[in-house]
């Protein structure tokens, strides 16, 4: 008799984000309240965005130059024609008791963006990710759950209703992300694409950007997808991460074990690192849509959309491909650099300056980083111009100063400014490359130290290491250490 030997299902996960941006217009999307973050509550409200009586709602067109903005450096088809329609949606924080978005005919569709990893050798590995649409719509209001209640958590709650209004656009991807790691690096780089263009802010903290994953698992090779489920309560690209790679694990040990996926709508527990069941999922219908009858349908003229199209920057992935080609940076290095509009435009301002391009990299990734964290400032609240880090790196590159008094010049530049040629001849930092004003540095240091002369020459080579640190003590950092090198092998040899 011969037993049956288990085949083991091997499984993938199908995963899509929806992620809200909120757009960094100075008022509301159909008012003129004020969009500041922080202000005390029910502060920033007007009739409008209350839903009071009689008001009627005027779009804002910085909203829609955003939207379209978002929408071209996405790739997407930009709508001629579009409108506005009614979300029915009863909730303490969205006192009209109806959202206006957009549902049939949103501004833009059928686009993508490009995500890299990195492997394990440094290559870059990249993939398109597709963007089903982008619409326009309201933000709710904020409800605070106070009071402490051992039963229910809370005894009572707040309402505020500042955000209420605030202008959104909503971005849907495809399915096509396959890990965690995917859907990670395609809602950072749907943030650096936003912050490159100057319509978001991306701050996930503040609720700028907020991301909810649908996801579901199928065996390989499947055609049919799995039941989706949605995870909300994300505040960061490590916890979408860590939600999706424990949300498949869930769905999977669920499937081998006979249960029945549901859609629903779950919730990430950072504290447990875990997701929860928060309701079942609505569908469509459940929103009653129909066309906003208070405003009227948008077009966008072949002129506004030339004129936004004109006004776009160089985006992340270009910037990337560039760095790579044409000044041959890693993938990492391009990487770093990119992340942020201000640090890229700072290291192409020093290359225009001057400096090498990876000499500039790596004092900016360096160096600079470390002090901008350590400070928590940005590339440009900085004294140090990047025309004086172009001045920096060269006075390095042709022997002027070693990296040593660089790097001890490095502090004042970043708080004072100013030149480091100046600072360098006023402080007599220049590095000394004269052969016999050197040797006779070495014959000093020799001399001092007859053991380790004695125990060089009986084979303990590594002690070169030694002489050239107290050369370099004796000159305060300014001996050329490559010269010193020379002259002390010939020294100790001789």
């Amino acid at each position: 008799m011969t037993t049956a030997t288990a085949v083991k299902t091997d499984y993938e996960a199908i995963i899509g984000l929806e992620t809200h941006c909120q757009l960094s217009t100075k008022t509301k999307i159909f008012s003129s309240s004020s969009t500041e973050f922080g202000a005390d509550p029910n502060t920033n409200i007007d009739p409008i965005c209350m839903g009071l009586p009689g008001v009627l709602p005027v779009l804002n067109e910085k909203v829609l130059e955003y939207a379209v903005k978002a929408g071209l450096a996405l790739n997407c088809e930009i709508a001629k024609y579009s409108k506005f329609d009614r979300k029915q949606y009863f909730y303490p924080d969205l006192p009209k008791n109806y959202q206006i978005s957009q549902y049939d005919l949103p501004i833009a569709q059928h686009g993508w963006l490009e995500i890299e990893l990195v492997d394990s050798d440094g290559n870059p590995i990249r993939k398109r990710i597709g963007i089903t649409r982008l619409h326009m719509e309201e933000d709710a209001g904020k409800l605070v759950h106070a009071g402490s209640d051992r039963l229910s958590g809370s005894t009572y709650s707040l309402v505020d209703y500042n955000r209420a209004g605030v202008p959104l656009v909503e971005i849907v991807s495809e399915p096509d992300m396959r890990s965690g790691q995917e859907a990670a690096e395609y809602a950072q780089e749907l943030r650096r694409i936003l912050r490159y263009l100057g319509v978001s802010d991306g701050n996930m903290q503040e609720g700028s950007l907020r991301c909810d994953v649908n996801i579901s698992v199928r065996p390989v090779g499947q055609k049919e997808f799995g039941t989706k489920v949605e995870i909300k309560n994300m505040n960061s690209f490590n916890a979408i991460q860590r939600a999706i790679e424990y949300e498949i694990e869930r769905q999977i040990a669920a499937i081998e074990a006979g249960e029945r996926i549901i859609q629903e709508t779950r919730l990430w527990e950072e504290g447990a690192q875990r997701t929860i069941s928060m309701r079942t999922k609505e569908g469509s219908s459940d929103y009653r849509y129909f066309p906003e009858p208070d405003l009227a349908p948008i077009e966008v003229t072949n002129e506004q959309l030339e004129k936004w199209r004109s006004e776009l920057p160089e985006l992340p992935a270009q910037k990337r491909h560039r760095y790579e080609s044409e000044l041959g940076l890693s993938p990492y290095d391009a990487r770093v650099l990119t992340d942020d509009r201000a640090v890229a435009e700072y290291f192409e301002a020093a290359i225009a300056s001057g400096a090498s391009a990876k000499q500039a990299a790596n004092w900016i990734m360096g160096d600079i980083a470390a002090y901008l964290n350590k400070n928590k400032l940005s590339i440009n609240e900085i004294a140090l111009k990047p025309e004086a880090l172009a001045e920096l790196v060269t006075l390095i590159e042709d022997n002027t100063i070693s990296g040593k008094i660089a790097k001890d010049i490095l502090p004042e530049l970043l708080t004072k400014g100013g030149s480091p040629k100046a600072i360098i001849e006023r402080d007599n930092l220049g590095q000394i490359s004269d052969s016999s004003a050197l040797e006779r540095v070495i014959d000093q240091v020799i001399a001092a130290n007859p053991k380790e002369l004695e125990q060089y020459r009986n084979g303990k080579t590594k002690l070169l290491g030694f002489f050239v640190g107290k050369v370099l003590k004796e000159t305060g950092g300014r001996a050329d250490p490559k010269l010193t090198n020379q002259l002390l092998a010939n020294k100790l040899n001789g």
